[in-house]
């Protein structure tokens, strides 16, 4: 397929799972536990290919809204959370045996009068055509299954759409095609900016997660998106992954979108600003601390999703009426925070605090540092415990940070043309511990936020930037002349968290991941460093580095 800017990639498929070789699709009917169950339903594309999806719909034959979940994992594919990721926190009891992975629970679903559709998209498993991902042909087939389910003899006429990350990424992109019979979307931590937020974080390669993706979204009998080939062809910023990018502006459909603080390096970024930036008129946000997977099945988050769900797609009057528009945790430490309501993100009442570097005595300071010191780390040092240069604050009084961070760092290499900084945000209780947060699906040793940049892809983007959240245009290579300092503006992603008097906030600066889990654990990596040498920050005087803090009155 091919642009007028780019062509696809394509390669050979994995080839769906020994269990699934030989059984091309056969439809399929049955009913059990009050659903009817239809499996390997073919629906025709616009062009004539098939996809294939599973139907669970109520036994009662009642019009039913549906909801769908499109992602690239199987809808067949049931997961055991508890077995496969042990630590992720979702119970057994919180799902069905019937629930595919990260996708609406049809034992919960259908007895309240619901669809629930789990597709196949095109090109994956045994579904037609060629795979490409998150791509606007990829929206294109998305729309046309929601007519599909929409103008059914068992439909009620509105489908709403529901999922976690892929599942999520997914309904961005085809609510901006608004299809008729679109009528409520759930997106539930998805990232919107796939170059920014996943492949390239600060113009740093990630190293793990997105390549193995690929393993995970390509089993097929036909061909798939070479996505291993297209990062490495594609550097820097271009049409091609312009084409993986929300366009939040052609987005009305009303929305309740969840987030969190905690998928720091992956959905919190892309989540907040899709509720941000989304044209739609009627929209709710959540945002809180806790674990993704577990939090989405919670039954006080289903219930909330129901809520949702009735208002839009059958018409009934429900909670949602008396919801906040913004609804947030503000955390403490690992699953202890308090929620408050808000009517707007970011919060109009921030007050945008700078936070002045030190390097003489490693602190933050309230007023502008005058002297001028510096201090270095080695940037290549990637060991367990590495070379770091670190800044303490320490809070006198209760203080709410909730928002956007911006890190102003005067930094230089001082033997090479480029590095790679690595930023974390940590809480310090009064005995100066680290207090851990949960962190991605599975951990709970996480920090506050994450922030990271590629000195050479220091380039801002004036259209999208504001003073609290710099966004770098990736479009070129700006290389350093070693040992010259230059300014990096650095963005921190969102974070919620409250700090006693007497806790710390702290500042890490160094040349490698600052949360490191052993492989095959799944996290981000990032393990192909320009790094070479020290770096050295330099702060004070003509050199104001300063961490910026949304301070919340």
């Amino acid at each position: 397929m091919t642009h007028s800017s780019f062509s696809y990639r394509y390669r050979t498929p994995l080839g769906p799972p020994e269990e699934r070789k030989g059984a091309p699709p056969v439809y399929r009917r049955s009913i059990a536990d009050g659903m009817i169950i239809e499996k390997d339903v073919a629906v025709t594309l616009r062009d004539g290919v098939r996809i294939y999806i599973d139907v669970f719909r109520p036994e009662n034959e009642k019009p039913a809204p549906s909801l769908i979940a499109w992602g690239p994992y199987g809808k067949h594919g049931h997961t055991n959370y508890h077995e496969r990721f042990p630590n992720c926190g979702v119970k057994p009891e919180h799902f069905s045996k019937y629930c595919a992975f990260e996708a609406p629970d049809p034992g919960y679903w259908v007895p309240r009068g619901y669809a629930i559709i789990n597709a196949d998209p095109r090109g994956t498993w045994y579904s037609e055509g060629d795979a490409t991902y998150l791509s606007p042909e990829e929206a294109r087939d998305f729309h046309d299954l929601i007519e599909w389910a929409g103008t059914q003899p068992w439909s009620n006429g509105k489908v709403g759409l529901s999922g976690v990350s892929y599942l999520t990424s997914s309904q961005w992109r085809v609510a901006e095609t608004r299809p008729p019979h679109l009528a409520a979307i759930n997106p539930w931590e998805g990232w919107a900016d796939t170059y920014r937020e996943v492949v390239r974080h600060g113009g740093i390669p990630e190293t793990f997660f997105w390549p193995y993706l690929p393993g995970r979204w390509g089993m097929s009998s036909t061909r798939v998106e070479d996505l291993a080939l297209e990062t490495r062809e594609r550097p820097f910023f271009d049409d091609y992954w312009r084409s993986k990018a929300a366009d939040f502006s052609k987005i009305t459909v009303p929305a309740y979108i969840v987030a969190s603080w905690t998928d720091q390096g992956m959905h919190t970024r892309g989540t907040l600003e899709g509720y941000k930036r989304i044209a739609s008129k009627q929209k709710w946000l959540e945002v809180h601390g806790r674990k993704k997977w577990a939090y989405y099945y919670e039954p006080e988050s289903v219930r909330r999703q129901q809520a949702f769900f009735d208002y839009f797609l059958k018409g009934i009057q429900s909670p949602l009426q008396d919801w906040p528009k913004v609804r947030l945790e503000v955390r403490e430490r690992f699953y202890q925070g308090r929620i408050q309501s808000e009517q707007e993100w970011p919060l109009a009442r921030t007050r945008y605090t700078p936070l002045y570097l030190d390097a003489q005595s490693s602190s933050l300071q309230l007023e502008p540092v005058t002297a001028e010191s510096r201090c270095r780390y080695r940037g290549d040092d990637a060991a367990e415990n590495p070379d770091q240069a670190v800044f303490n604050y320490r809070f006198d009084k209760t203080t709410d940070l909730i928002g956007h961070m911006k890190l102003r760092l005067w930094a230089a290499a001082e033997d090479a043309d480029d590095m790679d900084i690595f930023i974390a945000i940590q809480k310090l209780d009064r005995q100066g511990q680290i207090v851990p947060f949960a962190f991605w699906a599975h951990f709970e040793n996480g920090p506050v936020a994450l922030g990271w940049i590629r000195a050479s892809h220091r380039e801002l983007d004036p259209e999208q930037s504001t003073d609290w959240q710099p966004v770098l245009k990736h479009q070129r290579e700006l290389k350093l002349i070693p040992g010259e300092p230059v300014c990096l503006e650095i963005e921190i992603w969102p974070s919620g968290t409250r700090f006693e008097a007497g806790e710390s906030l702290r500042l890490v600066i160094q040349g490698s991941d600052v949360y490191k889990y052993p492989k095959p654990t799944m996290a981000d990596r990032h393990e192909e460093s320009v790094n070479r040498g020290y770096h050295t920050i330099l702060t004070g005087g003509t050199y104001a580095s300063h961490l910026l803090v949304p301070v919340i009155p």
